[in-house]
Order: C-alpha cells, then structure tokens, then sequence
C-alpha cells in the first residue's frame, strides 16, 4: 500500500506483513506513482507494477469509484460495532448488545431489531471531491436511522437534517440516498437504535448498492454478481443476462438455460404444493371444495412418490352466516337491516322496544372473505409474493396460505372506519369506544411469530406454537382503524421451502361497537318518555338504566357513572373523600374548599386562591449518555374545568402532525390532576402519577395535629395542610401503585400564587420513583378568616362619644372569609355628670337633716314632752317607690 502524501506531492510503496510479527523477508519500501494519479474506469492499479491495468472478462471496475452490491458475507472494510444500555436505573440490568450487528442477506444487508445503538463502518480516503450513495428500507419508525460523516479526528461533518436523518419508505420499495463527500479521509456511519420497543417487534433497515465516487483508483476489480456478466477486458460494469440463460459468479458469458443461476431437478409433487378454498355458496346452499396448484408450480406429477391434486368440486352444506346476517334463501349472507337483529341461522328481526341492536362484528365462520376484510402477502426483500393471498378460508376458521418463500410476511386485515357507543352510554365521557377479541392458534417447527397490530403499530407478538387461546385489545379513541394480522414462519431468507405446513389460525374475531357493524342482539336502554313510544332514547347524562324497570334513574348525590358496566345501579361509582360529582354524574373532582374541625375551632380552606396550576422545573439532571433534561411538575388542586394539569411528552414523534401536537391531540399528550416528570419510570417521556383523571380517584385531606393537651388555636393555624393522591394500579416498580402528598403550609410572607419546591434530599420529588413529595407555601394555603380572627378596641368617651374599633389579631393567619367590621360611633356619660350630681344629692340632704331638727325641737318644746334626761338619736330611712321617693325619720331616745 501506499504512504500518506508529502508535501512535494509524493509517496512510497511499502509492504505490510498479512500477520501480525512476520516481518522478514518483505520488500523493501520504493518511490510510489504521484499523489495525482488516478485509473481510468474498467482498470485497477496493479500494485507491484504501479501500473493500470484492464479488469478481467466476468468483472468490472468503476475506475474513481467502488461499489458494494453483493453481500454474502462483509465486505472488506466494513465493520459493525454494538453499543450496550443500560436498562435498569440503578444499572443492574443491562440490555445485553453482543449479538446485535448489521447481517449480510445475500443481496442486502439487514440492520437489528432491538434497543441496541449499532453502527455500520466503513472508512475511505478520497483523493478528491466525491459523493456516496445507497439504497435503502426503512419501513418501521420504532427504529431511529442516521447516516453521517466524520474526518480522521472523529468530528462531525457539517450535515443537514435532511441527509443526516433518513426518510421513511413504504413496505417493499427501495429509496436511494446520495451525500457529498469532502476530499481527505472519511469515515461512514450508517447507525440505527430501538426507541423504546418493549415488546414490539420491528421490521429492519435494509441496506444495499453502496457506490463511494472520488477514489484514485481501485486496487481490484468485483466479480460481476450471478446472472450478470462482462465479456470483454476493461469493462466498467456487469450486464444483465439474456432471457433463458444464466450465469455464475464472475462470469463473463451467460448459459442457456430458463433464467436460473442454476439448473435443479423439479422435485416430485408433494401436499405442500397445492392449498384449497371453498365456493360461494349457492341457491341450495352448498359449497364446493376447490384445490389449486401454488404458483409458479416447479414440482412434477407423474414421477414416483409424487402427490396428485386432488379432484374439485365435491360439493358440502354451507356453515351458517355470521351473526347480524342472513341468507334469506339465496346463495349469500347478507347484513340485516339497521334496527334488525339475527344469530346468522334465523330470520332478522326488530329490536323490541326500550332496547337498542349491538352494534359489531362476530366473525366465525369462514366460508368467504368478509367484505371490510382483505389478505396479501409480502416480503422486504423480493415482490414474487405480491400477488398471492396471505390467508385463506376454512370453514370454521382461516388459516395462514403458503406464500412464496418461509420469511414472507402472509397479512390479513379489518377496517373498522369508527365506533359508537351504545345509546344509553353515548353522553358517558369514558376511555373505551370498542374492543377487538380473536381467537387463534400458531403450529410451528422453526421459530415462527404472529404480529398483531393497530395500524402500524406493532400491539402484541406470539412467538413459536401457541395452543387455542384468544386476545383482546381496547380501544380508548374513536377514530378510523385498521387491525393487521401478520404470520412469518421465520424471518431467514432460504430458496428452500422447509416450514411451509407451519400455520397460524383464527378462529374468530369481534370487534364491539363498530359504526357500520351489525346486531347479533338487543340490549336494555331507557324507555321514552312516551308510553305509546317503542323508540328507544338515551337516558340523561348521570342517569343509569334500572334492569327491573328498564327507566332510567339518576345516580346518588357525589357519585360518577361508569361506562360499559352492567345496567343497575352499581353503575354508579361513589367519589373519593374530599371530592365531590358534577352535575351530570360524569366525573368526581375537588372544588378546593375544605374544613377542618377540631375540639371548639373549625378552620375553613379555599385553596382555589392559588390558582389554577402551579409549575416546578428544577435541575437539569443528565442521563448516561450525557443529554440534559429537566424534571417539570404541573400540579392542580381544583378539578373544576380549565383547573387541570397538562403534561407532554416531549421527545419527537415523527407520526404526530404539527398540528395536532399544538391542540394536545398526540399519542402522547396527558391530561390529568397531576402530571409527573420524564424519566422516572421504565421509558423516557412523560409518565403519569395517576393513570385516570382525577373523579376516579380518591383524595384525603389531613391536618396535623398537636401532641400536646392544649388547645392552641394558633398552633392549629400554622399546622399545614396535606393533600394526599392515590393511584391503585401497580407497575413493575411501583407494586403498591404510585401516590403524590402535596403539603399546603400557610405563609401570610408569600404571594398567594405562592412557590412550589421539593425536598432537598430527593431533588426529583421523589426518592424511590413511586412517592412524590411537595412543598406548596403560599398565602393562600391559610384558613378563610373568621370572627375568631379579630378583636374590638373600645375608644375612651369624649364629649359624649365613643368609637368602637376592630383589628385583626396578629400575626394574621387567613386570607378571604369575612371582613372587617367598620368603625362604630356610640354615645356615652362622662364622670362630671355623675360628680354634679352627687353634690346636689348631698346638699339636699344636709338641708333636710337641719330643718327636721329644727322642727321637732319646736314641737317638742311646745308640748312640754321633751325628756331632757335622753339624748335622742334621729334615724332617717330613704325609700324608694316606682312613682315617689320619700324618706322616713324616727327619734329614739337614749337614757
């Protein structure tokens, strides 16, 4: 090989040893051909001439470039490297990549399937600008692939989205890719990785014709391919062969023969050559048996041990319509009419009154293909099977056909263009419009699989034989849906068929409330509110059907309605604790109102005050591969409408339109009381605390209480409040199910929007993945003031008035409630009134005590009665009537 070039522009030839530590006896180094030299197409540089020589007859050179189209085995050059995750998060288990790599198919190569990050690697140095381009399959967005460029430092070249990221292609066609290359070294990447796949199964990339431009030369030319041929020296490319003839590998002329490779004997005639199906059936209803050849038939009949196809025609009674149609004596099943009812063996009839058809399909048996019903067959790597049938009818089930190779993937499918909920549950805002049920049975000796799916959407997979067993699958949005059955006997291409009696069988499907389904039957709903009425009407919203009586009858107060449950009053659902119903019975939530009692002191909250949601982003945290992400809380006390938390997921969804990404519409927009960060769990995105929206769950309100005897009303008021959110269903880490307690403590300092944190020591909110914890301080987390909050301040009495004031008592702890009182003016009596009035009292009497002295004295000496040997001591007693006051003087003499 050469050296890299000098700065006057030359080079040596020099040997390098084919292993490791055998370093005698080579050549030594001699002055290489200039940096500037270059072969011409059809010519490969002879490396111990250093001179351009002609390819070969039966290969072919690009001259500048090289080209990668057969892939047996990896080519030289190319390497593919595995990178291993971590799945656990604690990283104890870990998503073993040791067997992940790209595999060479023969015609193409074939990515992984799993989580695994692999890369494909090829590195080329080019003496000038040049491009390389490729073909491609890329037909399953659960897996990520990238093609990019890096120089000999390992930086990246500039790309743009669209080159760096491959487009989606459907099922079966090749897309071509071209990027241009800088002069200098560089290093291909094509890398692709599993997005959070769990148990779905994906289809691989493919990957064929790589053709790199801008290389000096080529130091050897490729073999032309089989059935390809070059026949003269010098070629620049291989030529298809003739009709009926074929080549081998590096030929330079073609064979004779039908198109083949190769020839091989035609082997004898087997029962894995031909399949059967039934007729329509006819006015008599019979069906005849009908046995075909698979084509292209290659087996020969009249040769020893060979199988015959057996005689056609044999005539046999029909199987019954599927429920919901009939045959009415002619040679096909029909739908009965909208209203009408029938089992598929009796005549339709009308729904009787107050009751409704059930809407749907019951797929049983298995004369004819139903008509929202079709089957194909396909294959990524080739189109031979395209026009053949992937599944066929059996009678009383249908089964898996034989396609035209072992990997072919054999598809049957049912459109279901939307669903309608039964009339009496059509006002319900539940999760579930319909559900698919089938029943199916795989026979396998190689490892076979059964996809099933929504769309295209991967929703389970069955490996291996699985014995008579049925599945079903809920859907929770009224939407247009096609359901796929896919059945591979094995996913390694062979020419050879060897698994072609494995099968898979169905033996029926129903699908509930389909809007364009038929009845099988009738079910109960309201009667009308006429009596000479049969139509049937839906009940109100919040009303159930009562089963005796068939009237509708609404649910008890702070109670929710359940959709799809049986008819009867355990329809209704009691709320939580704490939570109430809305009017129509459809949901239960928390009007934030709540009161606390305890002793003599009931305390009232409104936690409406804080708003309608409140946010918390904190970090940015780091996952093991180095991208930054943010933990985002959105948190709603009140369940009202317009008060709930909304949480997106936001890592790209490619099959999400922009626009209903903008209105929430998305797979994976969630609506709920409290949205949990990303990461927490099993997968990225955003995860939910509860599953259900609020009304379906419980809310507790607790207050902490003191320990001690006292009753302190204003230790009470700063105990926070805790708000506690339960969800009962269990996870694979969280066995008890997740909750969230949310602690409300009363800070008149804050706003009443107030802040929202988590505990220091688990910064993600929560500690274990399974309880979340916060912190919520706000003003508005106060009891509503009460009369107990304030006090009256008496004012002193000047000029006959006095003002009477109330103030709150501080500290001040509530907010809303009542309002202050005003300030009131009352009349009062000062002390000078009373001072005045005393005096008078007391002068009168001091005049009254004189002029009685005075008189009796008189009277006393008049009369001559006087006794001056007494001393006479003057009582005076006041009285007091209603209408008079008087006093009474009595004279008691004292010897």
């Amino acid at each position: 090989c050469y050296t890299e070039c000098d700065s006057t522009g030359s080079r040596w030839r020099v040997a390098i040893p084919q292993k490791t530590g055998a370093c005698t006896g080579l050549p030594d180094p001699v002055r290489g051909t200039e940096c500037t030299f270059s072969c011409e197409a059809g010519e490969f540089l002879e490396m111990s001439a250093q001179e351009c020589t002609q390819c070969a007859a039966g290969s072919y050179s690009l001259g500048s470039g090289i080209r990668f189209d057969q892939w047996d085995s990896m080519p030289a050059g190319f390497s593919s490297l595995a990178t291993s995750l971590e799945n656990g998060p604690r990283g104890d288990d870990r998503l073993t990549c040791n067997s992940s790599s790209w595999v060479p198919q023969g015609n193409y190569l074939e990515s992984n399937r799993d989580e695994c990050t692999v890369s494909l690697i090829y590195a080329v140095h080019l003496k000038k600008q040049g491009s390389v381009s490729f073909d491609y399959q890329y037909p399953d967005n659960n897996l990520l692939f990238e093609f990019f460029i890096q120089n000999d430092q390992c930086q990246e070249m500039d790309q743009s989205t669209d080159t760096k990221w491959l487009k989606l292609t459907n099922h079966g066609e090749w897309a071509t890719h071209t990027v241009n290359l800088k002069s200098g070294t560089n290093i291909l990447y094509w890398r692709t990785g599993g997005v959070l796949m769990g148990t779905k199964v994906v289809k691989p990339v493919l990957l064929k014709n790589v053709q790199i431009e801008g290389v000096a030369y080529t130091s050897e030319c490729f073999p032309c391919k089989p059935g390809m041929f070059s026949r003269v020296p010098g070629s620049s490319m291989c030529e298809p062969c003739p009709r009926d003839t074929y080549s081998g590998h590096g030929a330079s002329s073609c064979t004779p023969s039908e198109g083949s490779a190769a020839c091989k004997d035609r082997p004898p005639c087997s029962k894995k050559d031909y399949f059967q199906f039934h007729t329509a059936c006819d006015h008599e209803g019979k069906t005849q048996v009908i046995y075909r050849w698979i084509e292209p038939k290659i087996c020969l009949e009249g040769v020893t041990g060979a199988e015959t196809l057996p005689p056609s025609g044999e005539r046999e009674p029909c199987p019954p319509c599927n429920p919901g149609f009939y045959n009415n004596d002619t040679a096909t099943c029909s739908p009965c009419p909208p209203g009408t009812y029938s089992d598929g063996m009796k005549p339709c009839k009308q729904c009787p009154a107050s009751t409704e058809p059930t809407l749907g399909y019951e797929y049983k048996w298995w004369n004819i293909l139903p008509s929202n019903m079709k089957t194909s067959c396909f294959n990524v790597g080739n189109s031979k099977c395209d026009s053949m049938n992937g599944w066929e009818v059996a009678g009383d089930h249908i089964q898996s056909g034989t396609g035209s190779s072992d990997n072919d993937y054999l598809i049957l499918n049912i459109h279901v263009p939307g669903f309608k909920l039964p009339t009496s549950m059509s006002s319900h805002s539940g999760t579930e419009f319909g559900r698919i049920t089938f029943e199916f049975e795989t026979v396998c000796t190689a490892d076979c699989e059964l996809y099933f799916m929504m769309s295209t959407t991967v929703v389970e997979s069955w490996e291996r034989s699985k014995t008579r067993q049925t599945y079903t699958h809920i859907m929770t949005k009224n939407a247009s849906v096609s359901y796929t059955w896919a059945f591979q006997r094995t996913n390694q291409p062979s020419d050879i068929r060897r698994y072609v009696n494995d099968v898979a069988r169905i033996y029926s499907i129903s699908v509930s409330n389909a809007v364009d389904g038929v009845s099988s039957g009738c079910r109960a709903c309201a009667l009308s509110t006429q009596p000479s009425s049969s139509t049937c009407v839906p009940c109100p919203p919040g009303h159930y059907i009562e089963t005796r009586t068939s009237q509708c009858t609404e649910c008890p107060p702070n109670t929710y309605l359940v959709s799809h449950t049986t008819p009867g009053p355990d329809a209704c659902k009691p709320c939580g604790p704490g939570s109430k119903s809305d009017k129509d019975h459809t949901r239960c939530y928390s009007d934030c109102h709540f009161t606390h009692t305890e002793g003599n002191t009931t305390l009232t909250f409104d936690f409406s005050l804080l708003g309608s949601v409140g946010s918390l982003m904190n970090g940015p945290s780091f996952t093991s591969k180095g991208t930054k992400y943010f933990h985002h809380f959105n948190i709603s006390l009140c369940g009202e409408q317009g008060q709930l938390a909304v949480c997106r997921d936001n890592v790209t969804d490619l099959s999400i339109a922009d626009s209903q990404r903008e209105k929430g519409e998305g797979a994976n927009a969630v609506k709920t009381f409290i949205s949990v960060p990303p990461d927490l769990q099993e997968s990225p995105g955003c995860q939910l605390l509860l599953q259900v929206p609020l009304s379906f769950q419980s809310l507790d309100v607790k207050k902490q209480t003191n320990n001690n005897n006292k009753k302190n009303t204003q230790t009470l008021r700063f105990s926070p409040a805790y708000l506690s959110i339960r969800s009962l269903e269990a996870t694979s880490s969280c066995e008890s199910g997740r909750s969230a307690v949310v602690t409300l403590r009363c800070n008149p300092e804050k706003s009443t929007k107030g802040e929202l944190s988590v505990p220091s020591q688990c910064p993600a909110g929560t500690c274990d993945g399974c309880t979340f914890h916060f912190l919520w301080e706000s003003s508005g987390a106060c009891p509503t003031c009460t009369e107990r909050d304030y006090h009256r301040i008496e004012g002193a009495c000047k000029g006959g008035h006095q003002d009477l004031l109330y103030v709150w008592t501080e500290p001040k702890l509530c907010m809303g409630g009542v309002t202050l009182p005003e300030k009131k003016t009352l009349p009062c009596e000062g002390m000078e009134f009373w001072i005045r009035l005393g005096a008078g009292l007391g002068a009168f009497t001091a005049v009254m005590l004189v002029s009685l002295t005075c008189y009796f004295w008189k009277k006393n000496k008049r009369s001559g009665t006087w006794n001056t040997n007494c001393v006479y001591i003057i009582h005076v007693c006041a009285h007091q009537a209603p209408r008079a006051r008087f006093r009474e003087v009595t004279l008691t003499c004292w010897p």
